[in-house]
């Protein structure tokens, strides 16, 4: 490649004056790629020039179809809801005075110009029907009726005089069209506010045109005998009024003549800049001397470079990139191996290298051999002469250039060891402390108040959160995203208020374990606040989980041991009442037998004996089963389907349901499941469904409706009844008590209501009563 290019370097320099030609041919060509560019920048500079002009006057238009806007607006606002101006000519004359533009104001109720200011000069259009008036004039009403927004008719020729647009805002009373309000502008005055003025610039001429809504042709109204289609132009359009407004160049050649000195100065340089050529080559010849004397000046600079290779503060080699063999060392790299330059200079370079370092090492030069990096820096270890070994820093690059064959390459080696040794003390001292840090019985932590972006953390989290050391660290809000949803507020507020600098705090949360179990933490933390430097946070969380459990299974227990108490009391209240009671029977009976004159007597009484005897027993079942239910820790609860039991006491009722011919109206899901004791609710549904049937209005068949829903996310099974219903205000307080009976039935005892409320406190639930005498009761029974 190097020899064909010298080559051609020669043949280029034996012939100057072709070489010149050549060269004037493509630096014309250069030339005229930019001269093309300028043409492109000039025309471009036209077309902004046309662009602003057109911007100007458009803007100016803009702003008189806003003025107009506004006066029609006002002028609509004199019309009152009936339909009849106020105060017309004052309004109107303000108007006029402020907006000198304006020819007239007028409004037209009902397409017929009524009110006209001023009056002089505008007689003629008083009365004028729109609709009646020329077809083009229709159409346009119509349109402007369509729209319902602001149209301008024209340019017209005026039935006043002369040539306006006429601007109409259709007006609406109660959705019902009413007229127009409209404002006339001479076409000349439109012009000179917006600046179309052809006299104004030599080059650039407007033009104004509309499309006829009859003929469909564009009208132009402007005298300017141009063709714009055939033009360099520009154009903006106004839909206010359908109109079209156009910037014309009337000088094409213009920007040809602009560049034509550009062309001239081109050519004139292509020419100079050949002569110059061909005078430089001719000198060629007497720079090749100037490069033999270089020649000899890089010789010397070469033996200065050897100097600095030998005497340099760092190790240097020249190795065969191919064998490895050591080539060439400095003085520096022998000191640092400790051997000679000669038994240096008999090794390979992998000798030296420490074996465990050789496999990265050889992977980076095989990338330097293929081209895929030109140079790589490293550091690792070496073996000394000694066997001792020692860190250097080395650049390896390589001799050839790219694309060429791999040949020689350089070792530059940096003695590194006594950095690495202080690094080494530097990671044991890390460990150790590390180490002691992962000992603690808890979480120790640190993190950003500012940005919640945890630091540093110890492995402590994983035995007690589950979480990695990185997988932590690596959360975007440090631990709020691991919080109990019930602690987040609460947590956020206190980290942003509570957190004081200097001091520790101590907080107990709740937060959620990698697999989803609640971890009760004790977090003692610490601001730290140092200079320049953001507010950091240090702490160790303890997990307390064991203690929160003890604290609750202990409130647990003394809740049910003071709810065992007081039922306990309760019902030595009720024991003593029901025994003293038949005792005071007993005592009595007792005393009539030994007073009893006749054997009759003593019979007759010992029956009675018999009787409050039974009674007693009676009452002692009784009290038995409502210690069982109040003295019962471990209930045994278990899924049960609600709709089962349901069917279950429907059935064993079902000889009372047919004697009485009652009702049934059973809405209770398949599906639903309650985590209840069997007996219990077995118990319960009999009691409510016979209680029911029992109680049942004598002059009508009995209707029981039984349902069950949610409610603030309690299970509750609701069952009415349309039976004799009960007086809550005067029952109310003695509804659940023993032995209470309310209706007077023979068969009642007093003791169902109270036993099933038993039961389902001891569940965790209650039940509550609505009644209304005569017409029925609803029981709702809310499960825990």
């Amino acid at each position: 490649m190097d020899k064909k290019s010298s080559k051609l370097s020669i043949w280029f320099l034996s012939r100057p004056k072709r070489t010149g030609a050549i060269f004037f041919l493509v630096l014309l060509t250069f030339i005229s790629l930019i001269v093309m560019q300028r043409y492109q920048l000039f025309k471009e500079n036209k077309q902004n020039q046309l662009s602003n002009i057109l911007e100007a006057a458009e803007k100016n238009i803009e702003q008189s179809l806003k003025n107009s806007y506004t006066v029609a607006l006002t002028l609509a606002l004199t019309v009152n809801n009936d339909g009849e101006p106020i105060n017309f000519e004052g309004v109107a004359e303000k108007l006029i005075k402020s907006n000198p533009d304006l020819q007239a104001v007028q409004l037209v109720p009902n397409g017929v110009i009524k009110y006209v200011y001023p009056y002089k000069g505008n007689e003629k259009v008083l009365n004028l029907d729109l609709f009646k008036s020329v077809e083009r004039t229709v159409l346009e009403v119509n349109k402007t009726i369509q729209s319902r927004k602001m149209y301008f008719q024209g340019p017209v020729k005026l039935t006043q005089g002369g040539i306006g647009v006429v601007g109409r805002l259709p007006l609406y009373i109660n959705n019902k069209f009413w007229g127009f309000s409209a404002v006339v502008i001479k076409l000349d005055v439109l012009f000179k506010n917006a600046g179309i003025d052809n006299s104004k610039y030599e080059h650039y001429k407007f033009q104004f045109s509309k499309i006829n809504e009859l003929t469909k042709k564009e009208e132009f109204f402007l005298p300017l005998n141009i063709d714009v289609s055939k033009e360099i132009s520009k154009s903006v359009v106004f839909p206010d009024g359908d109109w079209k407004l156009y910037i014309i160049n009337t000088n094409p050649y213009d920007t040809w003549l602009e560049i034509l000195s550009a062309i001239i100065f081109g050519f004139g340089l292509a020419i100079l800049s050949t002569y110059l050529l061909i005078k430089l080559l001719k000198k060629q010849a007497l720079l090749q001397v100037r490069f033999r004397n270089q020649e000899s000046k890089l010789i010397d600079t070469e033996s200065k470079f050897k100097k600095i290779f030998d005497h340099a503060a760092i190790g240097i080699a020249r190795v065969n990139s191919i064998t490895g063999q050591i080539l060439e060392v400095n003085q520096y790299l022998c000191n640092f191996l400790g051997y000679s330059k000669e038994e240096l200079m008999q090794k390979k370079i992998k000798s030296i290298i420490y074996p465990d370092d050789l496999a990265e090492d050889g992977i980076l030069f095989k990338k330097l051999l293929s081209g895929q990096i030109r140079q790589f820096n490293k550091e690792e270890r070496y073996l000394k002469k000694d066997g001792n070994l020692i860190w250097g820093n080395v650049i390896i690059t390589p001799l050839w250039n790219e694309g060429e064959e791999p040949n020689n390459h350089i070792v530059i080696v940096e003695d590194v060891t006594k950095r690495k040794e202080e690094e080494q003390l530097i990671i044991d001292s890390q460990k150790r402390i590390e180490s002691l840090i992962n000992t603690i019985d808890g979480i120790v932590w640190e993190g950003d108040l500012a940005t919640h972006q945890c630091s540093f953390v110890s492995k402590k989290i994983t035995d007690i959160l589950g979480y990695g050391v990185e997988e932590w660290k690596s959360s975007p809000s440090f631990w709020i995203d691991h919080l109990h949803p019930d602690e987040v507020t609460h947590m956020k507020a206190y980290l942003g208020q509570y957190i004081s600098a200097g001091k520790q705090h101590d907080a107990e949360y709740r937060m959620l374990a990698k697999d989803g179990t609640v971890v009760w933490i004790r977090d003692i933390v610490t601001v730290i606040e140092e200079p320049d430097q953001p507010t950091k946070l240090r702490g160790v969380m303890i997990d307390i989980t064991s203690r929160k459990e003890a604290e609750t299974a202990l409130n647990k227990s003394f809740t049910l041991v003071t709810e065992q108490n007081k039922r306990l009391l309760n019902f030595s209240y009720i024991v003593s009442h029901n025994l003293r009671s038949h005792a005071s029977n007993i005592q009595g009976i007792s005393a009539l037998i030994e007073s009893a004159k006749t054997e009759d007597d003593r019979d007759e009484m010992i029956q009675l004996l018999k009787t409050v005897a039974g009674n007693l027993n009676e009452t002692l079942f009784n009290l038995n089963n409502i210690v069982n239910i109040q003295t019962s820790i471990d209930t045994v609860v278990e899924p049960l389907n609600l709709s089962v039991y349901i069917a279950k006491t429907l059935a064993t009722q079902n000889a009372q349901i047919l004697n009485r011919e009652a009702q049934i109206v059973n809405k209770i899901g398949q599906d639903i499941v309650i985590n209840y004791n069997k007996a219990y609710l077995e118990s319960i549904l009999l009691n409510l469904v016979s209680n029911a049937l029992r109680y049942s209005h004598p002059d009508r068949k009995p209707v029981i409706t039984l349902t069950c829903f949610e409610e603030d996310g309690q299970q509750v099974l609701r069952v009415s009844d349309n039976g004799v219903g009960i007086d809550l205000n005067k029952h109310g307080s003695k509804m659940f008590g023993i032995y209470q009976t309310f209706n007077g039935n023979a068969d009642a005892r007093g003791l169902g209501l109270f036993i099933s409320k038993n039961q389902i406190e001891s569940m965790g639930g209650k039940i509550d009563v609505e009644s209304n005498p005569g017409k029925g009761t609803t029981f709702k029974i809310y499960f825990k």
